[in-house]
């Protein structure tokens, strides 16, 4: 049966279908929207049935002139944190959301959906509670409206709904995100441009770059979609390696990863900054407030759910997304 992707031609959702085409599906909908057309480069070495724009795709599922697929991936979403227009990032973000939930359910079609880790705001604690919840950009508070809405219709679901709240993710496919792109692809670049990766000084009570995040692999986001396609159970879940570690630890393997492929030994951090590889900038007074100095995933309902595969750390995935970075550049 068909499949349907949307934000196909976007980071995870391209991810998605090249794994997709690597279990052997090729019969995929790819949904989205090439207003910004370099994004159809993620979308070149993958097998898919159809393209649909995504206002097209819209218009089809409002008409009803959309046969029924076996499931539909919905990782289409704004996921600029720094966006302003509220209008917008509540219609792509919940409104289409929300247009699609009702139509899945309606045909009794499984749904999982993206959402995201910045629903908790600053923290502290990020298990999947209401109480956790304090979003701090429009970004943030779409998804968090949708998650609502779906919490609400848990005990009455024609269909399972899962949401997948992603942490920081990184790896192939997202050089279209720019500025949005994940801190391991700006230090490659800043490296290859500069011979050097910039980060922030001590803050939050951290020292130089030890603010700490939980980073995983694009290929271990996408094996939690896998997941939920085989095992439907309906909720709201973290997707992260509930392992925090410092931007320090992906400069350092963003640094060593490039030196191995020149023949250069590996370093620690001290010697990494004493020559001048790592460097440290000021803290910008315009995020103090919106930074988030700590995340880590609580994986208690992820596991419990029955995903027992071990994610990838930062050493390893940073190491496989600068060695794939430098055989497709």
């Amino acid at each position: 049966m068909t499949v349907i992707v949307t934000g196909a031609a976007g980071f995870i959702g391209a991810n998605l279908v090249r794994r997709l085409n690597d279990r052997g599906e090729n019969e995929i909908i790819a949904v989205d929207n090439l207003t910004h057309a370099d994004k159809f480069r993620n979308l070149v070495d993958c097998e898919i049935a159809d393209y649909l724009d995504k206002e097209d795709f819209r218009s089809r599922v409002a008409r009803g002139a959309i046969g029924r697929p076996e499931i539909v991936f919905h990782q289409g979403a704004c996921s600029d944190t720094m966006a302003t227009d509220g209008r917008y990032m509540l219609d792509n973000n919940l409104r289409y959301s929300l247009e699609l939930l009702d139509w899945c359910q309606a045909h009794k079609v499984p749904f999982i959906y993206a959402s995201s880790a910045s629903v908790y705001g600053l923290g502290p604690a990020y298990a999947e509670a209401r109480g956790n919840e304090k979003p701090l950009n429009v970004y943030a508070y779409s998804k968090f409206l949708f998650d609502q809405i779906v919490r609400r219709r848990l005990g009455s679901l024609s269909a399972p709904v899962i949401g997948l709240r992603y942490f920081n993710v990184y790896g192939p496919r997202e050089a279209h995100k720019e500025r949005m792109a994940s801190v391991a692809f700006h230090h490659f670049r800043q490296f290859r441009a500069d011979g050097k990766v910039r980060l922030f000084e001590g803050s939050h009570g951290y020292p130089n770059g030890e603010q700490r995040r939980d980073f995983i692999h694009v290929d271990d986001a996408v094996a939690v979609n896998l997941f939920f396609r085989e095992r439907p159970a309906a909720g709201i879940y973290n997707v992260g390696t509930g392992r925090a570690q410092p931007f320090n630890d992906v400069a350092l393997a963003t640094v060593n990863t490039l030196r191995s492929r020149s023949g250069e030994p590996p370093l620690p951090l001290a010697a990494a900054v004493a020559q001048g590889l790592i460097e440290y900038v000021a803290f910008p007074e315009a995020l103090r407030g919106k930074y988030q100095a700590f995340t880590q995933a609580d994986l208690a309902q992820l596991r419990a759910a029955g995903f027992t595969q071990p994610m990838a750390s930062v050493e390893q995935g940073v190491a496989a997304y600068v060695d794939w970075l430098l055989d497709h550049a």
